[in-house]
């Protein structure tokens, strides 16, 4: 299994010198099963690139979305397969109180926010509502399960043999706790997604002190992440979500701090666009 960054970033898309390393697209990652299966976890900016940059069109291409933000799903309609005649597109994501999937996502692709409505596009499109659950796409079995995040929002576990990674871009498993991680983690959101995987991609938007003016809304700071991370025992983490003000200057010190909270059991990365990892 290999697993791509296409764009780390949350909230609003950034580019431009301050942030040539680290990149300044949003939420969008790519696994390839040993199989072929391509998988994209949500359709940020990054899906673009992603879209463009395929050298061999595949099949059917499966679409995971965690939620439905924007910074989730604007690069959608700009993901070139979509308007590839036949291709084979599911898109799974989650559906809220009486609207499923269809009818979220077409608020968005469509007038006046899109000129080509969902139903218009070429490829053969399927939509998947999510709910807790495991299921296999190609030689990927996939867990997903509900994570604390503002709105419907599922956080995925990816299996292929022994190799797995989890994905937790948007989460908050520190609100309400005045430690963390508390004593007993099995009860901490995600705690089941990400327990003893080889590689977890995690949101950890703020520093300590930015997640103090920040608490609820859903994210979490680099030293959460890293005490997540420690306490799910994954041997990599990779810090994810990182907030459009952040220039590279300021994500090095960030992952300088988040160096020294690390144990040696945990590998710790930050996140940049193209990076990838072979499990």
């Amino acid at each position: 299994m290999r697993v791509a960054l296409w764009g780390t970033r949350g909230s609003l898309p950034t580019a431009g010198p301050a942030t040539a390393r680290y990149g300044g697209n949003t939420a969008c990652v790519e696994v390839r099963g040993d199989d072929g299966t391509l998988l994209v976890l949500d359709a940020g900016t990054g899906i673009r690139p992603l879209g463009a940059g395929l050298e061999q069109m595949p099949s059917r291409i499966d679409i995971l979305l965690t939620h439905l933000h924007m910074d989730h799903i604007q690069g959608l309609g700009f993901f070139q397969p979509l308007f590839e005649p036949d291709l084979e597109v599911h898109i799974w994501g989650p559906t809220a109180g009486t609207l499923d999937l269809r009818a979220r996502l077409t608020r968005y692709l469509s007038p006046p926010l899109f000129p080509v409505p969902l139903r218009d596009l070429p490829s053969d499109v399927t939509l998947h509502g999510v709910s807790p659950s495991s299921f296999r796409i190609g030689s990927l079995e996939i867990t997903a399960d509900h994570v604390c995040h503002p709105g419907p929002t599922f956080g995925y576990r990816i299996q292929e043999g022994s190799a797995s990674v989890a994905y937790l871009p948007d989460h908050e498993p520190a609100l309400g706790l005045d430690a963390f991680p508390p004593a007993d983690s099995r009860w901490t959101s995600g705690f089941e997604l990400a327990a003893d995987v080889d590689l977890l991609i995690h949101d950890a938007q703020y520093s300590p002190v930015e997640y103090e003016l920040h608490a609820g809304w859903g994210h979490s700071s680099f030293a959460h992440s890293v005490a997540f991370a420690t306490a799910t025992r994954v041997k990599q983490l990779v810090l994810f979500h990182h907030d459009p003000s952040h220039d590279d200057q300021t994500l090095d010190a960030f992952a300088e701090q988040a160096a020294s909270l690390s144990g040696p059991e945990t590998e710790l990365t930050f996140g940049a666009e193209g990076a990838t990892f072979q499990l």
